[in-house]
């Protein structure tokens, strides 16, 4: 385990193997590097040449708490490339599920010196998804800032895991101007709204387009209303130099593991089976 400072945050960080090709895994929610299936992957993915970053973002696991920027995957984003830059890793190939796929095309679009490629599958989007997204993420914090103040919402369950792996997290939060942190949450929840000329929520389409490196994008299930199909066949319309492929599992695969959360600990205990597909299109795709 290791740490870099990156843009005044602590970020917490992990490299496996010492290859010249560097991948990336960003995950989603607020699961962290380890949760079960993360550092599989990365291990398979870890063949000679090959190395992968693994990194807590901010405001998950041991990395510094952060309330800024104008919307969460967006400051995660920049924490990412500034991570990079300051490890010397780039350009990498950016892979990740869920928001962490939202984090990964941001990544790439703004900040393309440091993007080799992209690779992202369970691509959330849509009404629906995106409305539960913003909901999970910001309703129970607005609340109890907005009618209580920052300790009520350090009491949410939700924040316990970041003050258990990093001692300044607590404080940090306390430490927030209620109405600012308020403010800010409103904001980032707007920007997971569906809009017009954005299939991915803070990239419009037009700079979407721009984006030049090779991409993979696995197609969503069609029963998964968190990462419709559609988005994922649209991302893939979207970027110039994309493939859309078919997951190495059955349409219901997110479904199934959202289930067996409670169970398995994570919602990533089969991302061992990506790293063929991975590894098959890297090896084609790649230069």
């Amino acid at each position: 385990m290791a740490k870099a400072l990156v843009n005044g945050l602590g970020i917490g960080y992990d490299l496996v193997g010492d290859g010249d090709r560097t991948w990336v895994l960003t995950l989603g929610g607020r699961f962290t590097r380890g949760a079960p299936g993360v550092p599989e992957l990365a291990a398979a993915l870890a063949t000679p040449g090959n190395r992968v970053l693994l990194w807590d973002r901010p405001n998950s696991g041991e990395s510094d708490l952060c309330f800024a920027g104008p919307s969460e995957p967006r400051m995660q984003a920049d924490t990412l490339a500034a991570l990079l830059t300051e490890l010397d890793l780039g350009p990498a190939v950016l892979a990740g599920a869920t928001v962490g796929s939202h984090v990964s095309l941001l990544t790439a679009a703004y900040h393309p010196q440091v993007a080799a490629g992209l690779a992202v599958w369970w691509v959330s989007g849509g009404v629906p998804g995106l409305t539960i997204l913003a909901n999970a993420y910001y309703t129970a914090s607005v609340t109890a800032a907005w009618t209580t103040g920052m300790e009520a919402v350090a009491a949410l369950p939700e924040w316990g895991p970041s003050f258990d792996a990093n001692a300044r997290n607590r404080q940090r939060l306390l430490a927030q101007d209620r109405a600012e942190f308020v403010a800010t949450l409103q904001r980032w929840m707007a920007a997971f709204s569906a809009r017009p000329g954005e299939v991915i929520p803070g990239l419009p389409d037009d700079v979407a387009r721009s984006v030049r490196v090779p991409a993979l994008v696995l197609r969503s299930g069609a029963s998964d209303p968190f990462h419709p199909r559609a988005v994922s066949e649209a991302l893939a319309a979207a970027l110039p130099q994309a493939r859309l492929a078919e997951p190495p599992w059955g349409d219901r695969e997110y479904l199934e593991r959202q289930a067996d959360l409670a169970r398995a600990g994570s919602l990533f205990v089969r991302w061992p089976l990506l790293a063929p597909v991975l590894t098959s299109w890297a090896a084609d795709a790649l230069t």
